[in-house]
Formats: structure tokens, C-alpha cells, sequence
């Protein structure tokens, strides 16, 4: 562990996941293991020792009963070289140092597994946070922390060749979904563990002005002729290999044996010295 700042307040974190529990609204978990379970499915290989990251078991457990599953915690209870198969699902938005929970993936990987993450990206909940955002200023005269940071799909992707994942790929895609007003959204967010757990957080319950604002702009900036309001929610997928010497390898810069021309089957043109 480095010394970097604390994102998170982790016992914050535990709470509100704690509370969730008591009536779990996890339909976004269990989209993106249904996901990752259509991801492995086109992978031609059998996996026999697969683990799961996941801050709710539940989701994982008839999906994956062989599975080794791990609460994504600072330090992953990993064993190295132990997995063919590393699925984190879900929680790195919420982790302090986001690429060493990558690295401890790939470090619990034998030669050539698989490490296959899903991550919320950066549009997730852009309505909300700009309406809270303008709520607050307007009713408070300021701005607080209140959703995590969550990395655009570029961002993600680059973490993987940080952690040191042959082949990395990271592609994504973008969840709607319809709630009666920002109200019913916010409830939602916590029946998801998902309650704001900011080390930087305000430690006074939210004004209640602030949030019938910012209901109010939500409604008035986004919602549908029906009345409804719309919550993004994008999701990331990342793929990566742990390396092996039987992976393809790039070609040494200088060392093709034949033209782009010969290959499009056009003439060369030479340039003027």
C-alpha cells in the first residue's frame, strides 16, 4: 500500500452496504455478471479455478458455485498464481488505489489467465450530479463531494497496461433507466450500497432543500413526456491476460517482409527526396 490519500471511507462504505442488505436493490450487479458470464462464454477455454471481487456474494453464488469469492477490500484475500479466472465486478469505483487492486488480480493469476472486470465509467449518473451540483450552489452557496470519481473508458483501459495485463481491452456501454423522480433514483442508490462514503463527505445529513431543488431540476432538465426521469449508468468491461511467452507477440518495429502496398495489392508511389 502506497501513501496516497483515502478516497474512500471504508467503514462508511461497509455501513451503507450493511443497510443495503435489508432490502438490496442490486439489479445493476446482477446485469453486469450476466454480462461478464456472455463475455466468458464466447472464450474458448474451460475455466478451473476461477475468483470472484465482489462487495455482494450473493450475485456470484449460483452464477459461479466453484468460485473462490473475496470482498473487495484495500488488500485482496488472494492467494498468487493461484486463479485461471479473476472477475471484479463492480466495486472499483470505490477503491483507493484502483490500478493495485488490478495488480493484485493479475498477481493471483496463473500464466495466461484472465482477468475480466466490470467498472461503472464516467457518464454514470451525470444527470444527477448535475443537479445536485446546481442545487447545492444555488441553496447552500457551495459545492460537496457526493458521488465517487469514475474514470472514462480510456482511463480504465489504461489502468490494465499499468497493472501489467498482456492484451488489454476495455470497451463499454450505456444503461438507461427510468425512475418516478430524482428522489426515488437517490433511494435506490442506497438500496445499492451506493450512499455516499466519501472521506471528504459532509458529515451532516444533506438539507433537505437541496435535494427537493435539486428534484426539481432533474425534472425540469430531464424528464420524458411521460414524467419519468432518466439515470445513465455506463458500464465498463475490462479484459486482460496475466503474461505468458505463448501469447502473440508485436512485431519488432522495421521487421515486416512485405509493403502496405503489396498488401492492398496498389502501386508505391516513392516520395521526392
Amino acid at each position: 500500500m502506497t501513501d496516497m490519500p483515502e478516497l474512500t471511507d471504508r467503514a462508511a462504505l461497509d455501513r451503507n452496504r450493511q443497510r443495503a442488505r435489508s432490502d438490496p436493490a442490486l439489479f445493476l450487479h446482477e446485469h453486469a455478471a450476466d454480462d461478464l458470464q456472455d463475455r466468458l462464454s464466447v472464450v474458448n477455454r474451460t475455466f478451473t479455478a476461477p475468483a470472484v471481487v465482489t462487495p455482494f456474494p450473493e450475485v456470484w453464488a449460483d452464477r459461479m458455485p466453484d468460485a473462490r469469492i473475496v470482498p473487495d477490500a484495500e488488500t485482496l484475500d488472494l492467494v498468487p498464481g493461484a486463479h485461471d479466472l479473476v472477475i471484479h465486478a463492480l466495486a472499483m469505483h470505490w477503491a483507493n488505489d484502483p490500478v493495485g487492486q488490478i495488480i493484485q488480480s493479475r498477481r493471483a493469476l496463473k500464466p495466461d489467465g484472465l482477468f475480466l472486470g466490470a467498472a461503472f465509467g464516467g457518464r454514470t449518473l451525470s444527470e444527477l450530479r448535475a443537479a445536485l451540483g446546481q442545487a447545492e450552489v444555488e441553496v447552500a452557496g457551495g459545492l460537496s463531494p457526493r458521488v465517487a470519481p469514475m474514470g472514462d473508458i480510456r482511463d480504465l483501459g489504461a489502468l490494465l497496461q499499468r497493472a501489467g495485463l498482456a492484451l488489454p481491452v476495455a470497451d463499454g456501454f450505456t444503461m438507461t433507466v427510468r425512475y418516478r423522480d430524482a428522489l426515488h433514483l437517490m433511494r435506490d442508490l442506497r438500496a445499492m450500497g451506493e450512499a455516499n462514503a466519501l472521506t471528504t463527505r459532509p458529515r451532516r445529513p444533506t438539507r433537505r432543500q437541496v435535494l427537493l431543488r435539486a428534484a426539481e431540476l432533474y425534472a425540469e432538465g430531464y424528464a420524458d413526456t411521460d414524467g419519468f426521469v432518466p439515470a445513465t449508468f455506463e458500464l465498463v468491461a475490462l479484459t486482460g491476460w496475466a503474461p505468458d511467452d505463448s501469447q502473440p507477440q508485436p512485431l519488432r518495429p522495421g521487421s515486416a517482409t512485405h509493403s502496405l502496398a503489396e498488401a492492398l495489392g496498389s502501386a508505391e508511389t516513392k516520395l521526392r527526396d
